[in-house]
């Protein structure tokens, strides 16, 4: 079992400051988490979903080339609009982001976390299972 310090900011009325929280991950906790994250980070980046979502940030832009047209994904205007635009142009980069969100999710409100955990992974392994039969039968 892996315990992972996770610090939780808070005022109580005598002053105090911080309150220190602890982790504790299993490996099944583990799996959950990085199916979630995987599922996450897959439906913010590149799912027919979230197509309206991306498009406030992205846009496309078709460049002639020698060998046909490119078409480029690029962030959209300035600001931190371009800054999220910039992170979920990138897999990995919206991935760290995703995985940071449900580790502190599931540290601070781990009764509300599990759920979420439990969905995004059930869902994670029927997508990569609905990949590997495409592979075989087609």
């Amino acid at each position: 079992m892996i315990k992972l310090p996770i610090f939780r900011q808070f005022g109580d009325v005598s002053g105090n400051m911080g309150v220190l929280l602890l982790l504790e991950m299993n490996f099944f906790l583990l799996c959950m988490l990085g199916l979630a994250s995987f599922r996450l980070t897959r439906l913010i980046v590149f799912d027919t979903i979230t197509d309206r979502f991306r498009a406030i940030f992205l846009e496309e832009v078709t460049e002639d080339e020698p060998e046909g047209e490119a078409v480029y994904i690029v962030p959209k205007g300035v600001g931190i609009r371009r800054f999220i635009g910039e992170l979920i142009s990138c897999y990995w980069c919206t991935g760290i982001w995703v995985s940071g969100f449900l580790v502190a999710l599931h540290a601070l409100v781990p009764w509300v976390s599990i759920w979420l955990l439990a969905i995004l992974s059930v869902a994670a392994v029927a997508s990569v299972i609905e990949t590997v039969l495409q592979k075989l039968l087609y």
